[in-house]
């Protein structure tokens, strides 16, 4: 009995202390879990904090370097269609480079003027933006970043601000933003599903998180007035604003409305005051850890124990073998946390190394393996300046690795790494420390990040544009330069040049023209036509200038000009327009020269070679005369004694008759080309019947003469003087003639008709044609001869010809008597 009751009393005793034991063995694995937990969210808070605040802040050099490009600041400074359409393209690069959202440019008010997505349905060009932090602080002189949700896209983004400076920086022209998508980052975050990870502003709105259903929550229990001020601020959409339940027990525990405790971590992001990472993981989850695997212990081990009660020993044993497991489980448990955690090391897009006090690599991640084209033996264990350039290894060992050991932390240190291949990258590095019981850093965790691509970017880029400068300095002496030449023109030439607006008002009046005014250009600016000159000679001014303004091209006029002796002298006055930015036109250019001796000459060469003209129709007329009244006579007496000889001799000597009569033929042809010639010389019908006769017997005859079919068409007729049918005749002869010898035409025609108080001769033909402008010599000679004959009467005289397509001569002459010839 007594021994059945020490058994029982041991058993007893042995199932209190082993449960004891279970007890404060689960409570200490629960808290080993829980610290186990915390360490591991500090790291991942603490790498979450590095990767954030380098991929929100890493559009920022990019934004100074776009704000610095002189095609933005001249997209500013004159905002044109062109200025602006450079800025664009300028924008449309630093997009695609950077692989952004969106890049744009704001004038001093906000209003954005251009931007890389300005062909897209949500366009920001003509929104403005100056209600945005980013916006006022740029215009501060502070370059800013922000994080809101777009008032345009819907899409969340990191907006990279900096202030754009003309010639005097003391007030900005406007900002240059560059807005980077949020989405990205999210899905760079990498976490388990029992994570949860916020980004939240100073007010608690959760704006980045790994679970979508709490973006745009609260945190915490806002006022009405807070909930109100963040819908002001427009920098979260427009609502509402659900508050998520949470509840802040302490500064490590906040409960959420179901009662679920989580484990806190909470880090403030660099550059972004009152801007927070809190990391947040259920107690359950941590609990599972341990709950889990104990649970599928416990049931046996109760089991055994009240079956075994009375057998101790190996109750004890029992006891002993399911530690041994629950051990198991438990490292299994921890295993699994370090496993995952080693995931997350090796798998995270950024370069991840550690090193001990004395500079030596413990441990690398996967990424930095790839990166460098290393394998992990060949690395772990050796310096981590080994594999370093010169400059960066000196710049470790001297300074950055003593101080890293020294203060615990380092940021941004830039470093270039030589990869196995021998290529070196750039690199970004920033790391923390590992410390010991006392505080002392002896580890360190290390992220850096490859800005390879983005140096030469920027180097690519300010290469550009010291060429741009060195392009525009170039321009700015060509222009220097044409400018001086076009002041020494307009300073020597001869010729008078002014520049008017389109009301008529000058604006700019060269040197000669100043000395035929008698003022200066600055005296006669702003003044018009109707202050400097007579009405009749300044409403003919305004008219030319009003058609050249109406008809959009250059016109050349004859215009009056008094000068200061009193005397009026006639200007040849090319007149052209040129425009505005709104591609109307804006005034008139007008170069004239000033013709009054050429006209004069001109006067006396056209008498002088009507004279000519009228000798040379005296003298054909003359010559005309002798040739029918002398030399037709004789051979009329010629053609009589041939007959009477041809009588004679027909019954005496027939051959002789024979010759006789032959000559009588020949007589009558040369009697026919006698007359011929005559009326060719100077037709006797022109002077008898008048020139529409005479067009149609010259029609006729060289239809005649020639295997050409030869129409004329003409209307009733006005009285004609002698002067102008001549001309009239001379031109369709010359013409005619033209189209006999040249043209190889199978048709031609001569028209005759008034219009307009003017007569019209029209000559055409369907020959081969010719190039007016490249004719030969003899056939310059006749068309010059044409033209002058035209000019002599006050006609114009018009040629059109093109290779394979005919001629078309045309005759103006006004008529001087509008009575009516009844032919």
């Amino acid at each position: 009995m007594r021994l059945r009751l020490i058994l029982m009393v041991l058993s007893l005793l042995t199932f209190l202390s082993t449960s004891i034991g279970g007890y404060l063995y689960y409570h200490n694995l629960k808290e080993s879990a829980l610290l186990e937990a915390e360490q591991q969210a500090e790291v991942r808070v603490e790498m979450l904090r590095i990767n954030l605040s380098a991929k929100i802040s890493e559009n920022t050099r990019p934004a100074r370097v776009l704000a610095g490009i002189p095609e933005i600041v001249r997209a500013l400074e004159n905002p044109r269609p062109a200025p602006l359409g450079h800025a664009n393209q300028v924008l449309d690069h630093f997009n695609q480079n950077l692989e952004a959202d969106v890049c744009y440019l704001m004038d001093h008010s906000g209003l954005t003027v251009a931007s890389s997505n300005r062909d897209d349905r949500d366009s920001f060009v003509g929104h403005n933006f100056d209600f945005r932090p980013y916006f006022t602080r740029a215009m501060q002189h502070a370059p800013a970043t922000y994080l809101a949700l777009g008032t345009t896209s819907g899409i969340r983004g990191v907006y990279s601000s900096c202030p754009v400076y003309g010639t005097n920086r003391t007030i900005p022209l406007g900002v240059v933003v560059v807005k980077a998508p949020i989405e990205r980052i999210e899905e760079e975050l990498g976490l388990g599903p029992e994570d949860i990870i916020l980004v939240t502003n100073p007010l608690g709105v959760i704006f980045i998180s790994n679970r979508s259903e709490w973006r745009y929550q609260l945190l915490w229990d806002l006022s009405r007035e807070e909930i109100a001020g963040i819908a002001r601020s427009r920098q979260f959409g427009e609502g509402p604003w659900r508050w998520t339940g949470l509840k802040l027990r302490d500064d490590r525990y906040v409960l959420d409305h179901k009662g679920r405790r989580y484990l806190m971590n909470r880090t403030r992001i660099d550059n972004y005051p009152g801007w927070d990472i809190i990391h947040l993981r259920s107690l359950d989850a941590i609990a599972k850890v341990v709950s889990e695997p104990l649970i599928r212990i416990t049931g046996p081990v109760v089991f055994t124990a009240s079956i075994l009660i009375g057998f101790s020993v190996f109750f004890l044993y029992q006891k002993a073998s399911q530690e041994i497991v629950k051990r198991k489980e438990v490292q299994k448990a921890l295993g699994d946390s370090e496993r995952r955690y080693r995931s997350l090391y090796n798998h995270t897009p950024a370069m991840l190394h550690s090193i001990d006090s004395s500079g030596h690599l413990v441990s690398v991640s996967d990424f930095w393996l790839e990166a460098l084209g290393y394998r992990r033996n060949e690395v772990i264990g050796r310096q981590l300046t080994d594999f370093l350039t010169e400059s960066s290894r000196l710049y470790a060992e001297q300074s950055v690795i003593p101080d890293f050991f020294r203060t615990g932390i380092c940021q941004d240190i830039p470093y270039q790494f030589r990869r196995a291949n021998g290529e070196v990258i750039d690199v970004l590095l920033s790391a923390v420390a590992e410390r010991d019981e006392t505080g002392k850093p002896v580890r360190s965790l290390a992220v850096s990040i490859d800005v390879t691509a983005r140096n030469r970017a920027e180097r690519a880029l300010q290469l550009a544009q010291e060429e741009l400068g060195r392009y525009t300095r170039g321009l700015e002496k060509q222009v220097q330069e044409r400018t001086r030449e076009i002041t020494g023109i307009l300073r020597y030439t001869p010729d008078v040049v002014s520049i008017k607006d389109r009301d008529g008002r000058y604006t700019l009046i060269n040197t000669r023209f100043e000395a035929i005014l008698g003022r200066s250009n600055d005296e006669v600016r702003g003044l018009t036509d109707t202050d400097l000159f007579p009405p009749a000679v300044a409403r003919q001014f305004r008219e030319n200038d009003l058609k050249v303004v109406r008809e959009r091209r250059s016109f050349q006029f004859e215009e009056p000009m008094p000068h200061p002796d009193g005397t009026i002298h006639d200007y040849l006055s090319v007149k052209f327009p040129f425009y505005g930015e709104d591609g109307e036109a804006s005034g008139v250019c007008e170069i004239s020269t000033d013709i009054t001796e050429v006209k004069k000459a001109q006067n006396q060469l056209r008498r002088l070679s009507a004279s000519i003209m009228a000798g040379q129709e005296k003298e054909r007329a003359a010559i005309a005369r002798e040739l029918h009244d002398e030399l037709g006579q004789v051979l009329t007496a010629l053609r009589m004694d041939s007959v009477w000889m041809a009588k004679r001799l027909e019954d005496r000597d027939p051959a002789a008759a024979r010759r006789a009569h032959d000559m009588c033929r020949l007589i009558d042809k040369n009697i026919e080309d006698v007359r011929g010639m005559a009326i060719r010389l100077r037709p006797g019908v022109l002077d008898d019947l008048g020139l529409v006769a005479a067009l149609e017997w010259y029609t006729t005859d060289i239809e005649r003469r020639s295997e050409i079919v030869c129409a004329f068409e003409h209307a009733a007729m006005p009285v004609i003087n002698e002067a102008v049918a001549t001309a009239a005749y001379r031109i369709a002869q010359e013409a005619l003639t033209n189209t006999v010898r040249h043209a190889r035409a199978s048709k031609a025609s001569v028209g005759l008709h008034a219009e307009r108080e003017h007569l019209i001769l029209r000559v055409r033909d369907n020959g081969r044609g010719f190039d007016p402008h490249g004719a030969s010599a003899s056939e310059g000679i006749g068309l010059a001869g044409m033209k002058e004959r035209a000019n002599l009467v006050g006609g114009r005289l018009r040629v059109w010809s093109a290779h394979g397509q005919g001629t078309d001569i045309r005759l103006e002459v006004p008529l001087m008597d509008t009575g009516r010839n009844p032919t």
